[in-house]
């Protein structure tokens, strides 16, 4: 067996060295937020963000606290043991600001969603709907470029369903019973089924109408199988299993910079398998030196390998410089997604 020889990231002592690296990439992370987000404000006519919505200038002040709650959530990021924790209740967060919006512009008042126009709030749709309408829309359009920047944060970190899955699954997930190969067959054979699906309504020219249904009894499947299958199973059956999005996500993050390694260090202990929500560090994963497709870059893995075999690598970096740099892109995309995202 021949296992990468790519140092891992590991855990770094908090010397004052150290400190003012942390906070040098903290700072980085509040002024990315920044720029984003103020370049949304300037450029796009139609506001997007919701201050900008109710009273002029308030915008600027969704700007400022945005940044920095990206500073502070990297400095609650950055150590190992308690970042599963933190990944998870952000992650949720997003969820209930995403939903509660959605619930507040039906509701409420119309500034709550994104143009006034509703859609079923279904993240597979991104890949249906653009097959079914036959063209690239804005946000199959937001998927590719996030993929792309961030690999496969997309499914531990920005999607609203995902975050439902994962309270579903539990804190400790089962392991899985199928292999990684395996299960990427049954994923594939469902990505290809849902395309086939949404391009034969096309081209038997169904409305839109029942087109929108479909997505709907599409939804709710899934919703069932979180409810069903992750719960009782605890597991993240919709995720790793279910999801055309997460099957599409787990072939072209391969397109991204970012990769997880395995290195010669690794003792097959399987302890990373034991906490790995995506069921990619099967022992046949681990026998073959990385991890399986289902993976996401979450690092869930990393605070529980005793071996310190594990870590994130990107090109030209040094391995600890590769994970701040992985921090500091996702939690820029995940308050950028939690100023932005709506209906």
């Amino acid at each position: 067996m021949q296992l990468r020889t790519t140092e891992p990231s590991r855990p770094l002592p908090q010397t004052s060295r150290t400190r003012r690296s942390e906070r040098r990439w903290a700072l980085a992370t509040t002024l990315a937020i920044a720029g984003i987000l103020s370049a949304v404000q300037l450029q796009v006519k139609s506001p997007l963000l919701l201050g900008e919505r109710w009273f002029p200038g308030g915008g600027w002040i969704q700007i400022i606290l945005a940044a920095g709650a990206g500073g502070w959530l990297y400095v609650r990021l950055q150590p190992l043991p308690t970042r599963s924790r933190w990944r998870k209740r952000t992650w949720l967060l997003f969820t209930l600001v995403f939903f509660a919006q959605l619930i507040l512009g039906i509701g409420v008042d119309p500034r709550f969603l994104l143009n006034g126009e509703l859609h079923f709030p279904i993240p597979d749709l991104i890949v249906g709907g653009a097959v079914y309408r036959w063209q690239l829309g804005f946000m199959p359009l937001l998927f590719l470029v996030t993929v792309l920047i961030s690999g496969g944060a997309w499914c531990h970190q920005l999607c609203y369903f995902g975050a439902l899955d994962a309270l579903a699954a539990g804190e400790n997930p089962t392991p899985n019973q199928l292999n990684s190969s395996t299960r990427q067959r049954l994923r594939f054979g469902i990505l290809v089924l849902f395309i086939l699906t949404a391009l034969g309504l096309r081209l038997a020219g169904v409305s839109s109408l029942w087109a929108t249904l479909s997505a709907g009894a599409v939804g709710l499947l899934g919703v069932g199988i979180i409810l069903f299958g992750s719960y009782r199973r605890k597991r993240m059956v919709h995720c790793s299993l279910y999801c055309p999005l997460g099957t599409l996500v787990s072939y072209l993050k391969s397109v991204s910079p970012w990769r997880f390694r395995i290195t010669n260090r690794c003792t097959h202990c399987l302890m990373c398998s034991r906490h790995c929500p995506y069921g990619a560090l099967t022992p046949s994963d681990i026998e073959q030196g990385k991890p399986g497709r289902s993976c996401t870059l979450c690092g869930d893995c990393l605070p529980h390998c005793p071996h310190q075999a594990l870590g994130y690598s990107f090109p030209g970096l040094k391995p600890a410089t590769a994970q701040r740099l992985w921090l500091c892109v996702c939690t820029t995309l995940y308050l950028c997604f939690l100023m932005l995202a709506r209906i």
